[in-house]
């Protein structure tokens, strides 16, 4: 199945700050789409500099003194990338006659059954005129899309002169700003859950709202972990005349970054409902919107809008890719992990890739590193780790903390402060020692408060290290945040050779005995379960118990589900449910407390 608007059935989602923070750059031009972060105005401004000397694009520091100075840095980097995309990709078009050109690149990486591709050689066959060939590719071929990202929960309010500025001055909004007012025609991904003061900003700009013919410049994108949580946002958006032109479903656990665990929704389950009601959604939501663009008195598409459903999360198999497309009717499945080992895709520093290359399952797993308090996908051995512990060692844990840009917390200021800082994590310790408690118990607590690390220095400073800009203030090195099925890419590729996995020419995985995707993940989920019951046990109350009772009741429905699915599966049917069997059973052996009735 070719979607027709996209050259490729895969996209490479947002990853860390800066490892797909110029991905567009080095891979649009051969069709390819990606998702930057909009997150660090700081980064960004320095990736503008970057590649606007590298390109000879006039460039204009944007200082912190400069009022709106946010928007208008990811407004201005935006713009550059997307200079820079167009300059490579019609270069590319004209490279026809070379050997071994680029635009000979483009059509070998595309999949066999690819519209495109076919309609490619049998211009060139049937064509003897060089301008028809050309007119052929100007007309045919597209980039990949350049898509921005933000994480709706990092909305914190700033401040000019101890003076709070209005909403639309928080990190999120302005953001969201930067990106309304580039140049580029792309979409917006909005991930970590419903933000309504947010969405609500987006009625602001014109370019979100569809057009007669019924294009939209400006697309949504919604990251969302069930069904029903796409259907209640997609309907607050078209209240406002807003369209959600893609669902991009996301694994709760087995995913990269930060995980927004479901009460055991799975997958498998989770696609199969969206399978089935997806005309339904459509219509459903289409209804609402129009109705919300009459009495905005606003233009009415005269024809319905696309809705796209894709997927990422733990797939790396080419077997995994066209299961999910072809059974579930998906438009496009996101790669993240595998890339991180493609530097000709992503920004990652040669140290972080040589531990990712060594990294078995051991070593990648679900921490409490994130000062949002959400379990958070990390790699052992990575440098920002190594460096927080020599800091913990000489009694000074803790960061400087000079971005803020995961400041949460209001129990000691006024101003949220981060709780990976030196000063939250001082006061954190300082407040133990009163506590009176045994060696074991502070150990235990103490660990809890310092484990925390400097996700805003340590995720986009792969792209410092990498370009060789000055890093300030103290060292903190890179972190780096993987999901699990990196554990079974072991190798630098080309980008070519990775394309060329995911579409089943070729086979970059050295293991044989790498779990299937759905498999993975209800592994961890099982993991998750018995984790949660450990940690209710000596507090148990009744919320406690009924979350536990619906996520055990999930987890049996979804193993009931891939039951039936395995059980139709022609290869490997007997190892995968043998393998569903005995997670089934270490379910089975997990014994929620019961409460005490008085």
């Amino acid at each position: 199945m070719q979607h027709k608007n996209n050259p490729h059935t895969f996209h490479i989602p947002v990853m860390g700050l800066a490892f797909t923070i110029d991905s567009p750059i080095k891979i649009a031009k051969y069709g390819i789409s990606s998702v930057i972060s909009i997150v660090d105005d700081v980064i960004i401004e320095k990736m503008n500099e970057y590649y606007s000397k590298k390109f000879e694009i006039p460039y204009k520091e944007i200082s912190m003194k400069v009022e709106d100075y946010r928007a208008k840095r990811i407004t201005s980097y935006l713009n550059t990338v997307d200079t820079i995309v167009k300059h490579k990709f019609e270069n590319l078009k004209n490279t026809y006659e070379e050997k071994s050109s680029e635009l000979e690149k483009y059509i070998e990486m595309l999949p066999d059954f690819s519209e495109i591709k076919k309609s490619f050689f049998k211009t060139i066959k049937n064509n003897t005129v060089k301008e028809d060939v050309q007119n052929w590719i100007h007309n045919n071929l597209k980039p990949g899309s350049i898509d921005v990202n933000i994480m709706t929960k990092l909305d914190k309010p700033n401040y000019h002169k101890n003076e709070q500025l209005p909403i639309e001055f928080n990190d999120a909004h302005a953001a969201l700003r930067g990106f309304a007012n580039s140049n580029l025609e792309s979409s917006i991904v909005l991930s970590a859950g419903m933000n309504p003061r947010l969405y609500s900003y987006i009625e602001n700009f014109k370019d979100f709202f569809p057009s007669e013919e019924g294009s939209i410049r400006k697309k949504i994108i919604l990251k969302v972990s069930d069904y029903r949580s796409a259907l209640i946002q997609g309907k607050f958006l078209a209240k406002k005349g807003l369209w959600v032109s893609e669902y991009r479903i996301e694994s709760g656990l087995n995913c990269g970054g930060h995980a927004f665990a479901s009460e055991g929704y799975l997958m498998g389950p989770i696609l199969e409902e969206f399978k089935n009601n997806k005309k339904a959604l459509a219509q459903d939501i289409y209804t609402v919107l129009v109705e919300a663009l009459k009495s905005k008195n606003k233009t009415i598409p005269n024809t319905a809008l696309q809705l796209n459903i894709t997927v990422q999360g733990g797939v790396g198999t080419s077997e995994e890719h066209e299961f999910l497309l072809e059974n579930y009717n998906v438009d496009s499945v996101g790669w993240g992990s595998p890339f991180l080992l493609v530097p000709e895709a992503t920004t990652v520093d040669k140290e972080t890739i040589k531990t990712l290359e060594k990294a078995t399952e051991k070593e990648l797993y679900l921490s409490n590193i994130s000062p949002l308090g959400v379990p958070f996908n990390s790699l052992k051995g990575n440098t920002n780790e190594i460096l927080k512990n020599e800091r913990i060692a000489k009694n000074k844990p803790g960061s400087s903390c000079p971005k803020k840009f995961l400041a949460s917390n209001m129990e000691y200021s006024k101003k949220p402060i981060c709780t990976a800082s030196k000063k939250y994590q001082n006061i954190k310790l300082e407040e133990l020692k009163t506590q009176n408690l045994s060696n074991l118990e502070y150990k235990k607590k103490s660990d809890a408060i310092t484990t925390k690390a400097c996700l805003c220095e340590g995720l986009s400073n792969a792209a410092l290290i990498e370009y060789d800009m000055e890093q300030k203030g103290e060292a903190q090195g890179v972190a780096i945040c993987p999901g699990p099925n990196m554990a079974y890419f072991s190798k630098e590729v080309t980008l070519k050779e990775m394309v060329h996995h995911i579409y089943g020419k070729a086979n970059i995985i050295a293991t044989n005995n790498r779990p299937h995707m759905f498999i993975k993940e209800l592994a961890m989920y099982v993991n998750y379960f018995s984790n949660k019951v450990e940690e209710f046990k000596d507090s148990f109350t009744l919320k406690n118990e009924k979350y536990l009772k619906t996520f055990q009741h999930n987890l049996h429905n979804g193993i009931n589900y891939y039951h039936q699915l395995f059980s139709k599966f022609s290869e490997n049917k007997h190892a995968l449910l043998e393998d569903l069997e005995h997670l089934k059973n270490e379910l089975f052996e997990i014994k929620i407390p019961i409460l005490e009735k008085v």
